[in-house]
C-alpha cells in the first residue's frame, strides 16, 4: 500500500496549496490513501465541516486533528457524522468523534488511521503509549488491517521519537504533527516501521510556524501578549511523507519526504 501523509494545513494559504498541488501529487505518485492533518485549516484554529469537505474534494481520504480540534464549534456536532475524520484518541471518554478509523482503498486493503496527542508541553490527556499498545494488539498489521498510520500530535521531539521506537514493528508509519517544521529524519526503524518526527505544515513558510511573522515576532521581543495571531497569506507549500508498505507484513519498505511549493527546497520521490 502506498500512503501519502501531509502535515498540518494552516489557514487559507495551506488550503489553497493542498488544492493546487495534491491533484498533481496524486497523478505523479499514485498513492492508495491520502491522509491530511487539518487541525489548523480554519484560519489557523481548528477545522469546519465545510473546510473538511474541501480537503476531501482536493483528494484527502482521511483527516486527522490535534489540540485545536474544538476551536470551530460547529465541528462538535459535525464530527460524529464524518467517519473519515479522527481527533486524538486519548481525549477523555465521552468526547465527540472517534480517535481511529479504517480507510479501505480501491483494492480493498484496510488502513487503520490513528490520531493521538502527546503530553510533554501539551494538555495532560490519557496516556497515548498505553492506549496505542492496546489498539495495535487489537488491529495487527498483516492481519486485521493491511497497514496502520499513527499521527502523533506533539511538541517534544524526544517524546515523538520514543513513541516511534515503542511502536516499531507493530505499525506501518508513525509521523509527527503540530510543530509545523518538517524534520530530516524520515527513515525506516529497525523493526520495519516508517518514522518522521514531524511532517511539517501545508502553509506559508515565510512566517512563524504558519502565522504572520511580524506580530508573532513581537511577542518574543516585548514579552507581552499582542493581537490574535493570524496565518500568513503568502503562497503555501505542502509538506509531508510518502510511505510504501508490504501488504503481507504491513511494514514499510520506503519512506520519502514530500515538499512542493516556494517556501522550502522541493522534493518529490520517484513513483
Amino acid at each position: 500500500m502506498r500512503i501519502l501523509f501531509l502535515g498540518d494545513v494552516v489557514g487559507r494559504s495551506g488550503r489553497e496549496a493542498v488544492a493546487r498541488h495534491l491533484p498533481d501529487l496524486k497523478a505523479r505518485l499514485a498513492p492508495d490513501v491520502v491522509v491530511i492533518n487539518g487541525e489548523n485549516a480554519a484560519g489557523g484554529y481548528g477545522i469546519s465541516e465545510k473546510i473538511a469537505a474541501d480537503l476531501y474534494a482536493a483528494g484527502a481520504d482521511a483527516i486527522t486533528l490535534g489540540n485545536h480540534a474544538w476551536d470551530q464549534k460547529d465541528l462538535i456536532g459535525a464530527i460524529d457524522r464524518d467517519p473519515r475524520m479522527v481527533r486524538p484518541a486519548n481525549f477523555p471518554e465521552g468526547t465527540p468523534g472517534r480517535g481511529a478509523t479504517v480507510i479501505i482503498d480501491r483494492a480493498g486493503r484496510k488502513l487503520l488511521v490513528v490520531n493521538v496527542m502527546l503530553r510533554l508541553f501539551m494538555d495532560a490527556l490519557d496516556d497515548p503509549f498505553a492506549l496505542l499498545d492496546r489498539l495495535v494488539k487489537q488491529h495487527r498489521i498483516g492481519g486485521t488491517v493491511h497497514a496502520t498510520l499513527v499521527d502523533m500530535h506533539g511538541e517534544a521531539s524526544s517524546e515523538k521519537q520514543a513513541l516511534g521506537h515503542f511502536l516499531d514493528g507493530r505499525v506501518s508509519l508513525v509521523v509527527g504533527t503540530h510543530t509545523h517544521v518538517p524534520t530530516a529524519d524520515h527513515r525506516i526503524l529497525p523493526g520495519g516501521t516508517a518514522f518522521m518526527t514531524d511532517a511539517g505544515m501545508c502553509g506559508d513558510y515565510d512566517s512563524v510556524i504558519g502565522m504572520k511573522k511580524e506580530p508573532a515576532t513581537l511577542r518574543f521581543v516585548r514579552k507581552m501578549p499582542g493581537e490574535r495571531l493570524t496565518p500568513g497569506e503568502g503562497e503555501g507549500t505542502v509538506s509531508g511523507v510518502l510511505v510504501d508498505t508490504d501488504d503481507r507484513t504491513g511494514l514499510a519498505v520506503r519512506a520519502a519526504p514530500v515538499r512542493v511549493g516556494p517556501g522550502l527546497s522541493e522534493t518529490v520521490p520517484e513513483a
